[in-house]
């Protein structure tokens, strides 16, 4: 069904989940490429926008939080059973978006309305970057799916320079020879050469 839908969620769903394989209890008091977010503040932002843009998906305008943004993430709101909850509830959220019927009409979530093909297409830049930002912080490695990035791109260029508070930083300069993937980091106002200054061992 998945070829029939504009985007497959199942890339960058799968990345993050072995991602978190990687991931012990020391990475979680460690710093992101998100300013003032560590990464167990991270997992929580993921776990929570994963359950928001698949009640999205699934046209629930009626489930709890869809009239309102979403909560400032923290490490303290983070489920002890992350570890086995997250990866089921980024699987809820690709076989939403694998029905034709989440990308047609509109679609809410965060106390905003959009059509659904742009939330469709916010919702797997989140996933994505916030890969990207949890690879980095625990010292792994990421690649992403191109024809993902390209649609990334093409919807993160159309923003403005300075970026949009809340949501990207300011555009942070490339070259002429940066990756794909480097171009989408750099458009949602990341540094693709962010690294953190000490990893934990």
């Amino acid at each position: 069904m998945a070829d029939r839908v504009p985007l497959d969620f199942d890339p960058p769903v799968r990345r993050i989940r072995a991602l978190l394989l990687g991931i012990t209890d020391d990475h979680l008091t460690a710093p992101t490429p998100c300013p003032d977010w560590t990464v167990g503040d991270l997992l929580d932002h993921i776990m929570s926008l994963a359950w928001a843009f698949t009640q999205a998906a699934q046209k629930r305008t009626d489930a709890p939080g869809t009239d309102t943004a979403p909560p400032q993430p923290s490490a303290a709101n983070l489920s002890r059973h992350w570890r086995s909850r997250l990866p089921v509830v980024l699987e809820e959220l690709s076989t939403a978006w694998k029905n034709p019927t989440a990308w047609e009409g509109t679609a809410r979530a965060g106390g905003v309305t959009m059509p659904a093909a742009a939330m469709g297409t916010v919702a797997i830049n989140e996933v994505t970057m916030h890969g990207w930002d949890l690879a980095r912080a625990t010292g792994q490695e990421y690649a992403a799916d191109p024809r993902i990035l390209e649609t990334i791109i093409e919807f993160l260029s159309q923003g403005p320079a300075e970026g949009t508070p809340g949501f990207l930083g300011p555009v942070f300069p490339t070259d002429d020879e940066a990756t794909l993937l480097d171009q989408a980091v750099a458009l949602a106002g990341r540094n693709p050469h962010w690294r953190p200054l000490s990893a934990p061992h």
